[in-house]
């Protein structure tokens, strides 16, 4: 809508500052930015830090340098709750040290992909934002930052360090000893950690509900069990191609575990039904899962989906390659689970022909029932 200068100022005379910037909050920040140009009233009022409390730069990423994280910092101040700057490839160490300095209530940050930022953006951040809750660094740092972010930011809830590969046991320790608070943890693609890792959040970070570990491929079973038997509201655990883990794994979950409402497997090669049996027959299975992904367990047959019946909440169940699951094992469990969608791949197939004859080999079938 474009208005005349005088349906403008008639807006500004009838209504209060205090609605039109109600008004304000709700518009995002293009808009906002077109607003500013109406007039020096309008200039002012959608530059009112209030309204920049929530901010993605990701659909600007390209543009996004130094100086615009700057600017936002000291327009915003402590209005500002959140921001993602996820694939703001050209912003560094500097900017955000004035970002840190300004912005001290910011409680989401989401640095997915910078990576040009080093330990002394987490230097900066765990210095003045001591109210940090959530920090994605997915891509982006080692060690030495994790150690700054321990120190001070104690408030965090929920932090992503997905295929931060040069991550170790030590960096992950340090963040359980400082961040008691956490619930949300990524070390997907992080592939130098151990049981180590484990060990720290089962001992400090009681309150964990969601662990994504896939691709880490030395975990074992000592370090879940000890992880379930001090974690027992975990509620999501993604550890595909966790390649070392059995059955021993899913039995300490079925005990200790009773939120767990999605597990992913995928790759698990160790698993067989007999861990299928016990998670199908726990607290968790009966009344809190929904999803399960066993995708590549190759020791998975329709013995473990008969299993599977007792899980009522079940949503959806994945089953690609999982060679040894057949269509009438599928179709059996899901006249019992109708609500259920079943993902599985069944590998080409070469029917038996005469002596001296060739076989016609069947098309690779991807079902979803």
């Amino acid at each position: 809508m474009v208005f005349s200068n005088n349906d403008e100022g008639l807006i500004n005379k009838k209504l209060p500052k205090e609605l039109l910037l109600r008004i304000f909050s709700f518009l995002d920040i293009v808009t906002l930015c077109r607003c500013a140009q109406i007039s020096k009233a309008w200039n002012i009022l959608a530059l009112d830090g209030s309204n920049w409390q929530r901010i993605d730069l990701f659909n600007f990423q390209t543009d996004v340098e130094g100086r615009v994280v700057e600017n936002i910092s000291k327009r915003c101040g402590g209005f500002l709750r959140k921001l993602s700057l996820r694939g703001c490839i050209g912003v560094g160490d500097p900017s955000l040290k004035t970002f840190a300095q300004n912005c001290r209530n910011i409680e989401h940050l989401n640095l997915n992909g910078c990576t040009k930022i080093t330990d002394s953006t987490c230097y900066s951040l765990s210095r003045f934002c001591s109210k940090l809750k959530h920090l994605d660094l997915t891509s982006c740092l080692e060690d030495e930052a994790l150690k700054h972010i321990q120190n001070y930011c104690h408030e965090l809830v929920s932090l992503n360090l997905q295929s931060c590969s040069r991550i170790t046991d030590e960096g992950v320790v340090q963040i359980c000893r400082g961040c008691h608070r956490l619930q949300a943890l990524c070390l997907s693609g992080c592939g130098n950690l151990t049981d180590a890792s484990l060990t720290a959040l089962a001992l400090n970070c009681p309150r964990l509900q969601i662990l994504e570990a896939a691709r880490c491929s030395h975990l074992t079973d000592a370090g879940f069990t000890l992880l379930a038997r001090n974690c027992h509201d975990l509620e999501k655990m993604d550890l595909e191609e966790c390649i070392l883990i059995t059955d021993g794994t899913l039995i300490q979950l079925s005990i200790h575990c009773p939120k767990l409402q999605a597990l992913s497997l995928s790759h698990c090669e160790l698993i067989t039904d007999d861990g299928i049996l016990h998670l199908s027959n726990s607290t968790c299975g009966h009344e809190r899962l929904r999803v399960l992904e066993l995708d590549n367990c190759l020791l998975i047959t329709d013995v473990a989906l008969e299993h599977l019946e007792n899980c009522r909440g079940l949503e959806r169940l994945e089953l690609y390659d999982c060679q040894q699951v057949t269509r009438t094992g599928i179709k059996r469990m899901r006249a019992q689970l109708p609500h259920v969608k079943v993902h599985a791949y069944f590998a080409p197939v070469t029917p038996p022909t005469a002596v001296g004859g060739s076989g016609h080999r069947l098309c690779r079938c991807c079902v979803i029932l």
